[in-house]
């Protein structure tokens, strides 16, 4: 959000504002012409057709509730359904408004009043007002037993914290304290302290509004199971997702389909196709079988190796701005990893730039922390970790373990922005380890759901991993890593915390950018990680699709997206 503009707050927000330069609409002819900028206010139906519209992805979604996943696969289909009170910017992770026309905040930066739209209703016939709003944020922050786990409320407990009653004592105080519906149109939500992430955090589809009416009716908090392995017994995320969004839910066959319909009834723009369907495929060489065997319309994270072939059979490429990383994680609480010496050796002996070269597209660049550098806060002096097997080797001894044996975990059935190929990555590094003097142990598993839920738990010792930024906001990187204590880090710096909390409450943004490029350089001195990899993901798409805007958060709505007659 920038200062300044109509929608005028007192506390000094940036949002940092990534043109997505290919941003344009889809032309294979022409190589794009005018911006997709997707009108939301006006209703209109202009250009609305019967079409279908069918992409692929790497996987299915783990469950169409919003506050139970943070993978971009669930996120995706979830961004169609619902709305929050403000989005993004298309191709870019400016705040703008979407269910709230306007907002205000208190001097002291902890009460937020939101002014809504009147006459929007839920896909089941209910009204969204300012009860709506306040039902949604209560129910998340009474999230009771396995839903306070990070592993399941991950949005949850990594942008407010704790809940009501924490039943963790690892947990912190919420950022929550309450919302009150003044008038159907007027929502005011209190914090417990100043934050000036808040409102961007708002444009993540874990914090969309839910109808309260089908949350109690297809019992939505009905959670079992365990953490690594969460079952959601109630039909709210798999059969009925109520949202005001411009899709909605038409059948899920699991393994094979997601089909939804144009909301005809929808406050804004209408979408332009009626039907759109995201389809999984895991493997990257099926999803650019399917685009040219016709099966698909469009797909995500293109393989860097099929690019050039793609672009010279008349497909059409597009490439999402570099807003993410790919890291090698560190569990400390898994011997020898507790060795800062031992991590050290990992960081020594990983050839980052022998994997950017091989197995990623032009465009991608070598991480040296983790964030990527359009962020502000991103600092120009972190200690940094040069290929060095003979230094690698020299701290092994130094750490007395010249020959560790690790697990080194990584991801099947998945391709992912920051990660096209996970098993080749991981194979490069392995042999990295080894030459130094590692015994590897491979660990894999299929990355929904239980590659996640074992990391998220605490299980992999070392592993592959990455991040898409959701916000343009350093607390979005390195707060969501390391403002608390999370199970699959084992890492517990309360200092860094400290300065994480200080750097988030901070109004005033060169201060914010000083304690940010602070944090990064104790991160990097600590190492709960390597960094490794900064991507601009390519999307392929046949020719005549058109309204396509790659998202730096490959948050994407499909109602601008049109298709030539068959």
């Amino acid at each position: 959000m920038r200062p300044g503009t109509r929608w005028q707050h007192r506390t000094a927000v940036r949002a940092l504002a990534v043109t997505a330069a290919a941003g344009l609409a889809l032309s294979a002819c022409s190589g794009g012409s005018s911006t997709a900028t997707g009108d939301t206010t006006g209703g209109a139906t202009d250009g609305a057709s019967d079409a279908t519209f069918i992409f692929g992805g790497s996987a299915d979604p783990i469950t169409l509730d919003g506050a139970y996943v943070s993978d971009g696969e669930s996120l995706r289909a979830i961004q169609q359904i619902f709305e929050g009170l403000v989005t993004s910017k298309p191709g870019t992770t400016e705040v703008i408004p979407n269910l709230a026309e306007s907002w205000t905040t208190s001097p002291d930066g902890k009460t937020w009043t939101f002014k809504l739209k009147s006459g929007v209703t839920f896909t089941d016939g209910t009204a969204f007002d300012a009860a709506a709003v306040c039902t949604n944020f209560d129910r998340w922050y009474n999230f009771k037993g396995l839903q306070q786990s990070s592993s399941i409320s991950y949005y949850w407990t990594t942008v407010f914290g704790g809940f009501a009653k924490n039943e963790d004592d690892s947990l912190p105080p919420s950022l929550y304290s309450k919302c009150e519906a003044t008038d159907a149109t007027t929502a005011t939500i209190t914090l417990t302290k100043a934050s000036s992430t808040f409102l961007s955090a708002l444009s993540l589809p874990s914090f969309f509004i839910a109808s309260p009416k089908a949350l109690t009716e297809f019992k939505a908090d009905e959670v079992s199971g365990t953490a690594d392995a969460p079952v959601f017994s109630g039909t709210f995320g798999s059969e009925h997702p109520i949202g005001t969004g411009p899709f909605k839910l038409a059948k899920w066959e699991k393994g094979n389909q997601l089909v939804l319909e144009r909301n005809d009834a929808y406050w804004g723009a209408k979408a332009k196709i009626k039907t759109l369907v995201l389809k999984p495929i895991a493997d990257g060489p099926a999803r650019r079988q399917a685009l040219e065997a016709g099966d698909i319309d469009g797909y995500d994270l293109v393989d860097p190796s099929d690019v050039q072939a793609l672009k010279d059979g008349g497909y059409e490429i597009l490439n999402r701005p570099a807003f993410n990383v790919a890291y090698v994680g560190f569990n400390q609480a898994i011997k020898p990893l507790d060795n800062p010496k031992v991590r050290e050796a990992v960081a020594y002996a990983l050839n980052r730039e022998n994997v950017i070269k091989t197995n990623y597209p032009e465009g991608a660049q070598v991480a040296t922390q983790f964030m990527p550098p359009e962020v502000f806060g991103y600092a120009q002096d972190v200690p940094t970790y040069a290929y060095d097997p003979a230094k690698a080797k020299a701290l092994l001894a130094e750490a007395g373990v010249p020959n560790p044996t690790v697990e080194f975990w990584y991801p099947t059935d998945v391709s992912r922005p920051y990660m096209p190929n996970p098993e080749a990555n991981y194979q490069l590094f392995k042999k990295d380890l080894e030459a130094v003097g590692f015994k590897v142990t491979t660990k894999s598993a299929p990355w929904n759901p239980d590659y996640l839920n074992q990391v998220d738990a605490g299980k992999a010792a070392i592993y592959l991993l990455g991040w898409t930024g959701d916000f343009g906001d350093p607390d979005n990187f390195i707060g969501t890593f390391f403002q608390s204590k999370q199970l699959a880090w084992g890492y517990d710096n309360k200092d860094l915390q400290a300065l994480l909390d200080k750097a988030e409450a901070e109004t005033d943004l060169a201060k914010r950018t000083a304690d940010y490029e602070e944090a990064s350089k104790v991160i990097m001195t600590d190492l709960p990680g390597v960094p490794y990899a900064h991507t601009q993901p390519s999307l392929a798409f046949k020719a005549g699709v058109t309204g396509f805007v790659p998202s730096p958060t490959s948050s994407e709505l499909f109602t601008d997206v049109t298709v030539p007659a068959k």
